[in-house]
């Protein structure tokens, strides 16, 4: 059990899939750098999101505890009810200096700022989405005010036309190029934060929204992707007649849509591109963290909030259903010298794992309202990796329209999954 408490790198991608990760298995995408975490650290290849929706999950793996416990059901909740059981709250009351690049997403944040709470951060660049005003405020919207400082105007650099909108769900476009893209931004931000002369150790949080839509990677990134060798969506003519039940539900596919329908292959090119723009400043965060002499004494966490459907049984975004593309995420544990190396993990795990995992590696209480299984035992390789836990829960409040709303669980046993509405 390592002595020390190290500094913890944790990276939380939006609507991110697991099958997206070259060294995972994914030929069509090129991630170096998440490959090369990967040989210095922990995949663990069976890890669920306890929500398919940005703020339950979210306020879940910050905490340790079920979006049901913690009453925060849905995106759009005005507030988050207890600060107190933040993970960077605790661990900034035990000496963690605590800073944030991109989202939180803790509370109501669609076409305002989300109110901030007492969440530990020291250091907070928030940026939800990377549009500008009438979006959100400039002033109280980190990257937009990086941007104006930089000369850089927000419709010229995406050619005069704005962003496509939630609705154009299956388009693509080349974005703003890579060097004032808001994921860059991120990495900028935690860069300049790491490499501060401090005392004790830090926590920072890299939260880009990519690659959440709209699909809109820098230019340079789309046009080096092979359009024609992209996987296609996995459907069955027969899906648009059963998703019809389920349709616009919390920025949901609005209608079930064949891949036959639209440019499918160059959809999911575009995704994988925000994905390789991520991987390419991973890189650029570890290469400082080695620079400055800090990466034997950090850990790196690699995940995603939760999936993305990418045209699956008719679909695109996430909400109601609880596929594979919108609950299986990435889940990457990496800190050389001190956690297994090259392991990949096929137990069960969900994400409310974290919290009593940073518990335990940093010699903290781990509160017995917590509801998550810490993973130190597999992490460093006391425990047989392929057991951890018998099955994964996951949740969705209000699925359906109202007045029919009502609370949809998922449990999966590793084998088959239990729906209810």
């Amino acid at each position: 059990m390592p002595n020390a408490r190290p500094n913890i790198l944790w990276i939380c991608t939006d609507q991110q899939r697991y099958d997206t990760i070259h060294a995972l298995g994914n030929e069509h995408i090129r991630t170096p750098n998440l490959d090369r975490l990967l040989a210095e650290g922990i995949a663990f290849s069976r890890a669920y999101s306890q929500s398919p929706i940005c703020t339950p999950s979210r306020a879940c793996f910050l905490t340790g505890r079920y979006p049901s416990t913690l009453h925060v059901n849905r995106n759009g909740n005005a507030f988050f009810p207890d600060p107190a059981q933040l993970i960077t709250r605790m661990l900034a009351h035990a000496g963690y200096d605590c800073g944030l690049a991109g989202k939180l997403h803790l509370s109501a944040a669609h076409g305002r700022v989300e109110a901030r709470i007492d969440d530990g951060y020291r250091f907070f660049k928030w940026s939800h989405h990377p549009k500008p005003e009438p979006f959100w405020p400039t002033e109280q919207h980190a990257y937009q005010r990086w941007l104006r400082d930089q000369g850089v105007d927000w419709g010229e650099a995406y050619g005069g036309e704005a962003p496509e909108g939630w609705d154009a769900q299956t388009s693509y476009r080349p974005g703003i190029e890579a060097r004032y893209h808001q994921t860059t931004w991120c990495a900028n931000e935690a860069i300049a934060f790491m490499t501060e002369e401090r005392e004790g150790p830090w926590l920072m949080s890299v939260n880009p929204f990519d690659p959440h839509p709209p699909f809109d990677p820098p230019g340079e990134f789309l046009a080096r992707m092979d359009m024609g060798s992209m996987p296609l969506p996995l459907f069955q003519d027969q899906e648009l007649q059963s998703q019809l039940a389920f349709h616009g539900i919390d920025h949901q596919t609005d209608k079930p849509q064949s891949p036959w329908d639209y440019d499918a292959r160059g959809m999911v090119a575009a995704y994988y591109a925000q994905i390789e723009l991520i991987d390419q400043q991973v890189g650029r965060m570890l290469g400082a963290l080695e620079a400055s002499g800090q990466r034997e004494n950090t850990m790196v966490i690699f995940m995603s909030d939760h999936g993305e459907m990418l045209g699956d049984h008719g679909l695109v975004l996430k909400g109601c259903r609880f596929y594979e593309g919108a609950v299986h995420v990435p889940l990457i544990v990496s800190w050389p010298g001190h956690l297994e190396e090259g392991l990949r993990s096929d137990a069960l795990v969900e994400l409310t794992d974290i919290v009593p995992t940073l518990l335990q590696l940093t010699g903290l209480p781990i509160p017995t309202n917590v509801q998550g299984l810490s993973l130190v035992s597999i992490l460093t390789g006391r425990a047989d990796p392929s057991e951890h836990r018998e099955f994964v829960r996951c949740e969705y409040h209000d699925a359906l329209a109202r007045p029919h709303a009502s609370h949809a669980n998922m449990i999966f046993d590793g084998r088959y999954k239990l729906v209810v509405y």
